[in-house]
């Protein structure tokens, strides 16, 4: 497909691998009855959403695990900042038109 007659919702990726690199993904693609590009698209895929998810999860050890348990079970009573922006807050919003 030349870059003319290319879907505007598609683009080029271009990558230089060794010859012994190429001919791996080529034998996992046939194993996995896929072409080429569909492998490297596909484990790509894979391995970003994997990468992102890692890193929007949160993980807590034992000890910041219960203290946050009992954060929420037993919450501290509202400091005088916060009952501030809290009645900041109500007016903004009566206000609002």
């Amino acid at each position: 497909m030349t870059q003319a007659n290319r879907s505007p919702s598609t683009t080029t990726l271009e990558t230089l691998v060794s010859p012994e690199i190429k001919a791996l993904w080529q034998k996992a693609a046939e194993l996995e009855g896929q072409t080429l590009t569909d492998f490297v698209i596909a484990s790509v895929q894979e391995a970003a959403c994997k990468v992102i998810s890692q890193h929007q999860t949160l993980k807590l050890n034992l000890e910041d695990s219960e203290a946050f348990v009992d954060a929420l079970l037993n919450p501290p009573e509202p400091n005088d900042t916060l009952k501030a922006a809290a009645l900041r807050y109500q007016q903004i919003m009566r206000d609002r038109p």
